[in-house]
């Protein structure tokens, strides 16, 4: 929004007060001024001439000698080569000694022998922009109006002494799109009285009901419409004054009645349009939504195809504008208009932003309809144009206003107390100063008990609905400079993560040290997906989204390993053959059909192996991930969690596994065993379906986890005495897990036994049908002592006698 200071000044005086200082309180004030920007690039010295005669010069075709009074009872002569000037006109003259924009000075000189004093200019020449004049004055020399002073100067004239404040709105500030809603804001900042424009109208005897009907079906679009008539207007070019004004706004001049309607957009912020009344078919006015496939065109001779969520303006039959958007050219006003029908209206703001963004078509008048116009200034908006227009075009405004009011608007009212103000801004505000801010704002109120201040808000502010909004303007205009400053106080506490959070950012470090990469899914899946792999711990249905982006992302995951596969596949289609990922995040479980409560949101883990571990190299084979590559993450994650010890695996064939290359993982907990997870490969089809490698998958629940792990680190001094070694091969059935044998090997052999593992393992023809030998290695060691050979035959034949006994095991000879 550009505010003319002087028109500023005819609303509110101003005296006292520069423009860069009005600037600066209203920036502090809350409404941001991003630039003062003087009007008058540097003219001095131009004032009003007479051309009296114009006459060839003798040497140049396109050059004329012109005799020009100025005023002071010398006659110039001037040379000029514009083609428009031509004698009679009032045209702005630089004298000898005058100055133009880019400090171009004005002196005697001669002209193909012809001697010049002086220069007739163009409204380039002194700094104006001309895609701003009207187009009859964009080519050639300035042609003032016949009733212009001779010696006036310029600046006068063109009211170019003026400065424009450029005001960067909020979209909360749209009160602020007209020049009395900145008279307004002006006026609480300095405490100065605001002067309404006079809208009195001299109707005719003519009554307006007889030659404009309306009617309004889409009311909740259209809650307010109002029309004037005004008969026998005369089209013209409008007064320098008004011109001035709109230019100064940024708006080019066209006619006297199209400059009124702009005028008073500006003014008061109320948008209007003007139809030329003899070509909307019998006055009916019919405001209703567009038919599908409806086509206009529109005054900028662009046709328009329409849609059913469109506002249009109709005489009944076609459309003759968009509605707060742009009017029709089958109903402009031309030079041959001789009535007119003003609108002025209150168009519901997403529809015209709506319409505006589709097309294509931001106005001035759609940028305020679209933030919502002041319901109150509907009437008075049109009845200040018409009077202008009676004015400005010798028009005869009829007698009354037609009109539709579906949805009347009344100022809202709220209550604060003094307290409550106080509390907010912590300051010691007395009553009489709050009572002082209401009034300079004129915002109506009556103070009741205990300082409770209850405001009615006028409805040029629609944005403050609610106390603190009031309390928003108490703050600005008392000045947020002279709120006190207060330091922050209260106990301090020393952050630190939570528990859960520690683990994960844990799990994350010692996973990407082990080169596995991190990736983030959608929490949005699709149906299809939550079937593909079991949800853990217990049967989830999946939670269907209210307003899905689209059928892949319509439902909430249960489970991370469909989107970590769906990534799989996403590289590989990319040639990156080999990946090695993991996710920590969240799934949703229900057990609803259809939500009533919130779900279960639970944290989980997932890791995926597909292709190589290592490349292949001049001296080596690549190397394939195996399913002890995934078992080997699940034993990393429970060292760093403490819990190696708690960790055990049995054989489990859920959905979408492998069914013999996949393990459940089971977490001893204070209640027994709880199944939290799975490792295993993807199964053979889902392979070939989506042209993996062998891919191995993990999936935890971390849940648990959070609750059973343990940051403390046990240290220990390095052994003192040897340890003894002893290697054993065991035969039995291929049931029996290596597992088991080892579990059973700590259990027998108790503190003594340092450390088991499995070396070998065996399965052939030798040993029969159904079995396998396994090889294990046990280190003894006692920490205080030496153990001697006797002590350790005598415990390892404990272990194997146990062994056997188990497992039917038999020591392979």
């Amino acid at each position: 929004m550009n505010v003319s200071y002087q028109w500023l000044n005819e609303y509110i005086e101003l005296d006292g007060l520069t423009a860069e200082e009005l600037a600066e309180r209203m920036t502090r004030g809350g409404i941001e001024i991003d630039v003062v920007e003087s009007r008058n690039k540097g003219v001095s010295g131009v004032v009003v001439g007479y051309v009296k005669s114009k006459e060839k010069h003798p040497d140049a075709d396109k050059l004329n000698v012109c005799k020009v009074d100025v005023g002071t009872g010398e006659e110039l002569q001037i040379v000029c080569g514009a083609k428009n000037v031509d004698a009679g006109q009032k045209v702005p003259v630089a004298v000898i000694g005058a100055v133009l924009p880019g400090d171009f000075k004005i002196k005697r000189a001669k002209l193909r022998g012809v001697e010049s004093q002086g220069m007739i200019c163009s409204a380039k020449e002194l700094g104006l922009n001309d895609k701003l004049l009207p187009k009859d004055q964009q080519e050639g020399i300035l042609v003032l109006p016949a009733a212009t002073s001779i010696g006036t100067p310029i600046s006068a004239v063109l009211g170019i002494d003026d400065e424009v404040l450029e005001l960067d709105l909020t979209p909360n500030r749209s009160d602020c799109l007209s020049m009395l809603g900145v008279a307004y804001e002006v006026g609480a900042l300095t405490g100065r009285e605001v002067k309404l424009p006079s809208g009195s109208v001299h109707d005719a005897s003519l009554k307006t009901e007889g030659l404009v009907s309306v009617e309004v079906t889409a009311t909740e679009q259209c809650p307010h419409y109002s029309a004037r008539y005004i008969k026998d207007v005369k089209i013209g070019p409008s007064p320098q004054w008004l011109q001035n004004r709109l230019m100064a706004a940024g708006i080019r001049p066209i006619s006297n009645v199209v400059d009124v309607t702009n005028f008073v957009m500006l003014e008061y912020g109320q948008p209007l349009h003007a139809f030329d009344a003899d070509r909307v078919s019998g006055g009916r006015i019919v405001v209703r939504m567009a038919k599908d496939g409806e086509t206009m065109l529109t005054l900028d001779d662009q046709e328009r195809r329409l849609e059913p969520h469109m506002l249009v303006i109709t005489d009944g039959n076609e459309p003759i504008a968009l509605a707060g958007v742009m009017g029709g050219a089958n109903s402009e006003v031309t030079e041959s208009t001789v009535n007119i029908i003003l609108e002025s209206a209150r168009f519901d703001g997403g529809t015209v932003r709506k319409t505006s963004r589709q097309l294509g078509l931001r106005s001035e008048s759609s940028v305020r309809f679209e933030k919502e116009v002041d319901p109150s200034r509907v009437i008075p908006a049109l009845n200040r144009a018409a009077a202008l227009i009676a004015e400005l075009a010798d028009g005869l405004v009829t007698d009354g206003i037609v009109e539709s009011v579906s949805q009347p608007v009344e100022p809202s009212k709220i209550s604060v107390s003094l307290q409550k103000i106080n509390g907010y801004l912590g300051t010691e505000l007395s009553s009489l100063e709050v009572r002082t801010i209401f009034g300079r704002l004129q915002f109506p109120y009556e103070v009741g008990a205990q300082d409770e201040f209850h405001v009615e808000v006028p409805t040029r502010r629609a944005e403050i609905t609610r106390d603190v909004d009031l309390i928003e303007e108490v703050a600005r205009l008392h000045g947020y400079d002279n709120i006190p400053t207060t330091l922050i106080h209260g106990d301090v506490i020393q952050g630190s993560l939570t528990k859960p959070q520690a683990i994960r950012r844990e799990l994350r470090k010692r996973l990407t040290d082990s080169g596995l990469h991190e990736v983030i899914n959608y929490s949005f899946t699709s149906p299809a997906r939550t079937e593909l792999f079991p949800s853990l711990t217990e049967e989830a249905k999946p939670v269907r989204l209210a307003m899905p982006m689209s059928e892949e992302r319509s439902v909430l995951r249960t489970a991370l390993l469909a989107q970590l596969a769906e990534t799989a596949v996403y590289n590989r289609n990319r040639k990156n053959e080999s990946a090695a990922l993991f996710e920590i995040g969240s799934v949703f479980h229900t057990d609803e059909e259809h939500l009533t409560r919130l779900p279960q949101e639970k944290h989980r883990f997932a890791a995926l192996l597909t292709g190589n571990r290592t490349s292949s190299a001049w001296n080596s084979k690549a190397l394939a991930y195996d399913f002890y590559d995934a078992k080997g993450i699940v034993e990393t994650i429970a060292g760093v969690l403490g819990l190696t010890d708690k960790i055990s695996y049995a054989p489990a064939q859920p959905p979408h596994f492998h069914p013999g290359r996949t393990a459940s993982i089971t977490l001893e907990t204070p209640a027994g065993p709880s199944v939290i997870g799975y490792v295993g490969q993807l199964h053979p089809a889902l392979q070939v379906e989506w042209e993996l490698a062998d891919t191995y998958l993990i999936e935890l629940g971390l849940d648990v986890l959070y609750e059973e792990a343990s940051f403390e680190i046990e240290y220990k001094t390095l052994p003192k005495y040897p340890a003894i070694e002893r290697d054993i091969a065991v035969v039995v059935d291929t049931e029996v897990a290596a597992g088991s044998l080892t579990a059973k090997a700590w259990r027998t052999a108790g503190e003594l036994l340092e450390s088991v593992r499995v070396f070998d393992v065996y399965t052939g023809e030798r040993l029969g049908a159904g079995k396998k030998s396994v090889a294990l290695s046990l280190v003894y060691r006692h920490a205080e002592r030496t153990l001697t050979d006797e002590e350790v035959t005598s415990l390892h034949s404990q272990v194997v006698q146990n062994l056997e006994q188990s497992f039917g095991a038999e020591l392979r000879k």
